[in-house]
């Protein structure tokens, strides 16, 4: 067995880890509210899969700490592939649920290749872009193959459907190929493209996801179709007051008024039981993670490490900015969840294993 290097033990970045493992416990928390008062004695079922998928996140995470990052850079298109022919899977013969087709069915884990999609799409943009720009920067020549990249995963996502994890993908490669050099006459050309394409994507999208993206501004016009959720959601927000109702004493959620109040609606089961103040304190858990994740990106030693670092903190505020814009009623209802506190394992190993990969980046920069 191979020995680790001293320096890995004494230059780990406790305070990114220990930031994720706050989070976790906020995760853990908000799922035992949002399951508490069912039908099971103690606690649900769901409460002890997430400690299980946060014991696990915590041995990947570990585990990528210690793997030197730049070896992810060989292994992008390979671990692009795998995720793209999981995509595929899922499309001929994925587990359905709720109309969507987004898991694989594997005994001890519903795998969401999606989640694995969104590291991919990361890893394999970064290395794309890992070489410098041209004088100039990036023009349109160079967008074709990370158009490519981008645009299979993507269908892929949305023929599930899956509108939110598809935009998420859109989100951080453009927030990449942005940080990576682009030509600002090619920024302006792509962000008309995108008004003019508009139309045609709202053409493709299911008629219950039109129904959200509009209802967002007017959701008493439909409240018990496809404006519930975020009524519901604004309610157990408000009730929640300053202080909160105080812990499993939420209302809206042990009622079952809440939807996919352990998912997508989690921060409304949070903030109404721990209130402003702690809604606050949960924000502040995320920037401090957020600007740790920026700073390391400012610090690394390589592009790549830079590009990288940027990737996966981009998922996060990206993520926590349109979960909870969807849940104060400030962005439509897509279908994000709240990293690192939503339930789900595949979500939270893909996402404690890519803090990992902030950690091994900021660990490395003593080492090169």
């Amino acid at each position: 067995m191979a020995e680790i290097d001293r320096r890995i033990i004494y230059h780990f970045d406790w305070t990114l880890f220990s930031l994720a493992l706050a989070l976790c416990g906020v995760g853990v928390l908000s799922v035992v509210s949002a399951t508490w008062g069912g039908t099971h004695h103690g606690l649900d079922p769901l409460v002890t899969r997430q400690l299980v998928w946060v014991g696990v996140g915590t041995a990947l995470m570990t585990a990528a700490a210690l793997l030197d990052y730049r070896s992810l850079g060989t292994y992008a298109y390979a671990f692009y592939a795998i995720a793209v022919a999981l995509l595929v899977v899922v499309a001929v013969a994925g587990h359905s649920t709720g109309g969507s087709r987004r898991w694989i069915n594997l005994g001890v884990l519903n795998l969401e290749p999606s989640e694995v999609a969104k590291i991919a799409v990361v890893l394999v943009m970064v290395r794309y872009l890992r070489e410098e720009p041209p004088k100039g920067g990036w023009n349109l020549f160079h967008m074709i193959i990370p158009a490519i990249l981008l645009a299979v995963p993507a269908a892929l996502v949305l023929k599930q459907p899956d509108l939110g994890t598809a935009l998420i993908l859109i989100l951080i490669t453009g927030t990449l190929i942005f940080v990576g050099g682009l030509n600002w006459r090619m920024l302006v050309i792509l962000m008309l493209a995108t008004v003019l394409v508009a139309p045609v994507g709202w053409h493709y999208l299911k008629p219950y996801q039109r129904g959200r993206l509009v209802s967002f501004l007017n959701p008493q016009s439909d409240p018990l179709g496809s404006g519930y959720h975020i009524i519901q959601s604004e309610i157990a927000i408000g009730s929640g007051g300053a202080w909160g109702k105080g812990f499993l004493k939420g209302t809206q959620a042990r009622l079952n008024f809440l939807p996919e109040q352990t998912t997508d609606f989690i921060f409304a089961v949070y903030a109404e039981e721990f209130g402003f103040f702690g809604s606050v304190v949960l924000l502040g858990l995320y920037s401090a993670l957020i600007a740790r994740g920026a700073w390391i990106a400012r610090h690394a030693k390589d592009r790549f490490g830079t590009l990288l670092a940027i990737g996966f903190t981009g998922i996060v505020f990206w993520q926590v900015a349109i979960n909870i814009g969807m849940a104060t009623g400030m962005l439509p209802v897509v279908g994000i969840t709240l990293p690192l506190v939503s339930y789900g394992g595949s979500s939270l190993i893909a996402m404690m294993a890519a803090m990992g990969v902030l950690i091994s980046i900021n660990t490395r920069r003593f080492l090169f």
